[in-house]
């Protein structure tokens, strides 16, 4: 039931969710290229795949530009195989006003969370589409099922990501191709730690009491990515602790 033997894709792979989506492929059996905008986050989590055993490359991406995209896929296709699995994790949050916003600020989260991974399913589908065989899991967010204040963008960006996701589940169904969405809901990364939120606070009042963590998310995607999850496509599994239930 495990991703044995296969090559996967993790972007933002270099910390946070990331990262242990990727160490958590790597335990599963597959073959783990880590993409990263940060080169030394994803040489970090690629030597600590393999420092356990796994087999994992480093390659520095810009998710949002089309070229950096077929040249790492080029790469991994080169050092580890067909890529068959991919994780479209790599994001970016940010926190302002609607009326304070601007088209830059607008476009730039647009390119990162939701042309990223336009880009990079589309460099990878080749792929499944030849092994008659993929999987494909987006990382959007709970924000897209309960708004956020002063997060219009990202909100935004991130509620095309699950749309995205039923569409190519949808066009790939016939082609043994899945393709789902995990929305995480407050998880205990370096990426929340750095945004105005208080961690605590919001664990306190949270139905489970406590942030989530990476792992959590990983082992959603774990599952997705398994023969286990083969008839389930087009889907959004809410690893938010509850939080959705507020």
């Amino acid at each position: 039931m495990s991703p044995k033997g296969k090559t996967a894709v993790v972007t933002g792979g270099g910390s946070g969710m990331g990262r242990a989506i990727a160490i958590q492929l790597a335990r599963d059996g597959a073959a783990v290229a880590v993409w990263d905008l940060n080169g030394d986050g994803a040489t970090s989590t690629a030597g600590t795949i393999v420092q356990s055993g796994g087999v994992a490359i480093a390659c520095t991406v810009d998710v949002s530009l089309a070229d950096a995209v077929a040249g790492a896929a080029v790469r991994t296709r080169s050092e580890l195989g067909p890529i068959t699995i991919l994780v479209n994790n790599a994001g970016i949050s940010g926190f302002c006003p609607l009326l304070d916003l601007t088209e830059e600020m607008w476009d730039r989260m647009m390119r990162v969370n939701l042309k990223g991974p336009f880009l990079c399913a589309r460099a990878i589908v080749p792929d499944m589409l030849a092994a008659g065989w993929g999987r494909i899991v987006n990382i959007s967010s709970s924000s897209t099922q309960q708004g956020a204040r002063n997060m219009a963008h990202y909100v935004a960006s991130k509620g095309g990501v699950a749309g995205f996701t039923k569409a190519l589940a949808m066009e790939f169904v016939s082609r043994g191709i899945t393709v789902n969405t995990v929305a995480p809901g407050f998880v205990d990364t370096p990426m929340l730690r750095a945004s105005p939120v208080n961690v605590e606070a919001a664990a306190a009042a949270s139905p489970m009491g406590r942030p989530g963590q990476p792992e959590d998310i990983a082992a959603a995607c774990s599952y997705l990515v398994s023969e286990a999850a083969g008839y389930i496509t087009g889907q959004t599994i809410s690893a938010n602790g509850g939080r959705y239930l507020l």
